[in-house]
């Protein structure tokens, strides 16, 4: 099958090439939103993500297509209207080249999708961890303050850290409502979930590189919820709006 060609196809060629080489888990619609971005920081208009999508089918830089396979139902509603009226926590583990294993547990909001903080050990994942995070979160987006000013809930799996009789008096405390998804349905925690494969595709190097991965997501991953921009692109959209 051949593809027609515009005289500028070139130019937007060796830049995709480049943006797919830097992030090679990425459709065609999110190298669209990062190619945008990087032209209009040059003072050049964006591209229409089906050029994007074109351009990349004649060079074979399309994802290939996964087989469907069976899912849960799951009926609920994932992105909330405004940030901070749902905090979402999961955590992953990588593997490093000495078998030592790295536990990473981090916390995110349903709506901006930001990465609020993170707490990587090479111990197991305890209630004080979990109380630490929930702690991180409130001083990051309220300052230091002993009980938040409105009830935000608390989304994770039933892991023990998280179900704790601990931390549930704890998140209690502070004004953190603790929500657990159903046993056997991941996708009732979504947005985390989709996160943490999101990660595991690229992450094979060190514990040091941990910072950089959390805000290259938060200054330049996409997100089909938020309409392809950034979190904190979309936290600033939304501060100037008031």
């Amino acid at each position: 099958m051949s593809h027609y060609k515009k005289r500028e196809d070139e130019h937007y060629l060796k830049l995709i090439r480049q943006l797919c080489d830097e992030r090679p888990t990425y459709g065609y619609r999110r190298i669209t939103a990062v190619l945008n971005r990087t032209l209009r920081k040059k003072g050049k208009p964006g591209v229409n993500h089906k050029r994007v999508y074109r351009i990349m089918t004649i060079i074979d830089l399309l994802l290939q297509k996964h087989k469907q396979r069976l899912m849960r139902l799951h009926t609920g509603t994932i992105i909330t209207s405004c940030n901070n009226i749902r905090w979402c926590s999961d955590v992953f583990e990588i593997t490093c080249w000495n078998t030592e294993r790295v536990c990473v547990v981090f916390s995110m909001d349903w709506a901006d999708r930001e990465v609020l903080s993170y707490i990587a050990t090479t111990g197991g994942i305890h209630r004080d961890i979990i109380k630490d995070l929930m702690t991180e979160d409130i001083e990051y987006r309220f300052g230091k303050i002993t009980k938040l000013p409105h009830p935000i809930q608390w989304l994770s799996d039933n892991g023990p850290a998280y179900i704790a009789r601990e931390t549930r008096n704890f998140a209690h405390s502070v004004g953190l409502i603790i929500c657990t998804t159903p046993f056997y349905s991941p996708e009732s925690n979504g947005m985390a979930e989709s996160f943490t494969k999101m990660l595991k595709k690229t992450m094979f190097v060190w514990m040091r590189q941990l910072p950089q991965w959390f805000e290259d997501y938060n200054e330049y991953h996409p997100h089909k919820g938020l309409k392809m921009m950034f979190p904190r692109g979309y936290i600033k959209l939304i501060e100037r709006s008031f």
